[in-house]
């Protein structure tokens, strides 16, 4: 998919949460400590968020695991709150609500799965997302759906105000695009207006730009971040 980008108060349980319950590869991009899991990177970054998923429009991420029991005992070894078990969710670092759906014919441990929009604007929010990027539109059992390489994109109604994704726990979320440039006219066309304009980070070898959906979900898009 891209990558989800974290503040947080504890970047060690970050670290404890992607690599010793789900799997997941850690790394650098940079000065920046990134851990890889299939389908998708996660950053997190040192800070004090201002709240955590739970009343943004961003409102949990679902992973698929192998093994539900396993994971669900490494959580609690480490300190993270299961919440529940059927339907499986943890509760991690700063409020960070993860949905967990055992698939055992997974070849890993985990893989990244779904982002789960709350808002008041579903089928708006759904063809937004399928006119700008391409999603595939669907249904992932009750819900309002589409799907990009990568994820899962669930769409549900609140029945209470949400805010925007940003200054959040969870405070961005990335999508790689080809051929960035032509993506950003493309936007720009449609009348989409960019909160941070398209610029290279030479170090990197990574193009990115920033902006927020209609609904408040703030979205890197980026190109290189695959290599």
């Amino acid at each position: 998919m891209g990558h989800l980008h974290f503040t947080t108060t504890d970047p060690e349980a970050h670290r404890k949460l992607w690599v010793e319950v789900l799997g997941g590869k850690p790394d650098k991009l940079g000065p920046r400590d990134v851990v890889w899991l299939p389908g998708t990177m996660v950053l997190f970054q040192k800070g004090e968020p201002g709240g955590g998923t739970d009343g943004s429009i961003v409102g949990h991420l679902g992973f698929k695991v192998r093994d539900l029991p396993s994971v669900l005992e490494r959580a609690r070894t480490i300190g993270i709150k299961v919440e529940s078990e059927k339907p499986a969710f943890l509760l991690g670092p700063d409020g960070v609500r993860i949905e967990l759906i055992e698939d055992k014919s997974l070849v890993t441990v985990s893989a990244h799965h779904h982002i789960h929009f709350y808002d008041g604007a579903v089928d708006e929010t759904k063809a937004w997302y399928v006119k700008m990027f391409g999603a595939a539109p669907g249904k992932r059992g009750s819900f309002e759906a589409a799907d990009l390489p990568g994820v899962n994109l669930t769409f549900a109604k609140s029945e209470k105000p949400v805010v925007g994704t940003k200054g959040r726990t969870l405070d961005h979320i990335g999508f790689e695009v080809a051929d960035l440039p032509g993506f950003v006219k493309k936007l720009e066309a449609a009348g989409v207006k960019l909160d941070v304009p398209l610029r290279k980070v030479e170090a990197l070898g990574i193009s990115l730009v920033f902006l927020t959906d209609p609904w408040g979900t703030y979205i890197e898009l980026t190109e290189g971040l695959r290599k």
